[in-house]
């Protein structure tokens, strides 16, 4: 077993979803789960239980009136939060232990108990202060932010987000903020949602500069990827952060059925190689990867467990030198 990596998953973690008939189905934290014991993973790391969040922690991010909309929404199972999410009875409590779980996480990395860890059903990263959006009701990866900064006085903190989708609920909420240092890589916002994420947007104010966002052409696959990231990591290297999170979405990967990147599971190992070694470098080994989107189950089973083998393969600059996986 390794004491490097914990991975978080249980039946608590896994009613987060939206019905059967829902793009973000019942089924994908369990076909990760199913994946991770037939790959044998499942015994080489530690496993983490589910955790709830209170109100206290989820407002550190959200305010107060869209937390008292969702339990009130939670309670009735009727009507949308916004157009892609419902608002099915017990959403609260689902919501609240994707964010609990994160938290857990992060208790476990802040103490020095583990360097790494990784939650498949996390990192729903559409999330705005004050409303839900595009399957996410609440936005676990800014609460982990805020906690970061409140909690454990961390100042600079990287989101590196490799989803299709861009993650512009995280984008937006810290766009004046000069200590959250944003990669975001995903398919160009004129063919996808959130129809956000382009080039120009780098930051406002004292945070021009801190944010990089690179859209990508429908169908780019690993060598299109590959050729991008030396820009992503030589601007996370030079923005030394001290906590990294990785969204790591497997939306895109090829034949995701809302998505048209064609990337392989190769691309997200490379990432979860390349951040073990600039966390080792800068953050004292503390990276933290969520699942993120995916709706091939097949393809997020894949993609999440290339990202936990990498994990617990990296052993320093020899895995570093590694361009992608086996």
């Amino acid at each position: 077993m390794s004491d490097n990596v914990i991975v978080y998953h249980g039946e608590q973690l896994a009613r987060y979803h939206f019905g059967a008939e829902h793009p973000f189905g019942p089924k994908r934290h369990d076909a990760f789960v199913e994946r991770l014991h037939q790959s044998g993973l499942d015994s080489q790391v530690t496993r983490g239980e589910p955790a709830t969040a209170g109100r206290e922690a989820i407002e550190r991010f959200h305010t107060r009136e869209y937390v008292d909309e969702v339990e009130a929404a939670s309670k009735s199972g009727r009507g949308m939060l916004d157009p892609d999410t419902p608002a099915v009875k017990g959403i609260y409590d689902a919501a609240a232990t994707v964010v609990g779980t994160g938290l857990a996480a992060l208790d476990q990395l802040m103490a020095g108990n583990y360097p790494r860890a990784f939650i498949p059903i996390a990192g729903l990263h559409h999330a705005y202060r004050d409303r839900a959006a595009g399957f996410c009701v609440f936005n676990d990866c800014g609460v982990l932010i805020e906690t970061l900064r409140e909690v454990y006085g961390i100042r600079r903190i990287a989101y590196v987000d490799i989803d299709a989708h861009h993650g512009d609920g995280v984008f937006y909420s810290f766009e004046y903020d000069p200590e959250v240092f944003i990669v975001d890589v995903h398919e160009d916002g004129r063919y996808l949602y959130p129809g956000s994420g382009f080039s120009q947007e780098t930051g406002k104010g004292e945070a021009a500069g801190t944010k990089l966002n690179i859209p990508m052409p429908m169908q780019a696959d690993d060598e299109q990827f590959l050729a991008i990231w030396p820009e992503a990591e030589n601007f996370l290297e030079q923005k030394r952060p001290e906590v990294i999170l990785l969204q790591c979405g497997a939306d895109s990967l090829k034949g995701d059925p809302i998505t048209h990147l064609h990337y392989s599971e190769a691309s997200h190992a490379h990432v979860t190689r390349r951040l073990c070694h600039l966390a080792d470098k800068t953050s004292e080994g503390r990276l933290l990867a969520l699942g993120g989107g995916g709706y091939n189950l097949d393809n997020l089973a894949t993609a999440w467990t290339a990202v936990v083998k990498a994990m617990i393969d990296f052993t320093g600059d020899e895995a570093a030198r590694r361009t992608v996986i086996s």
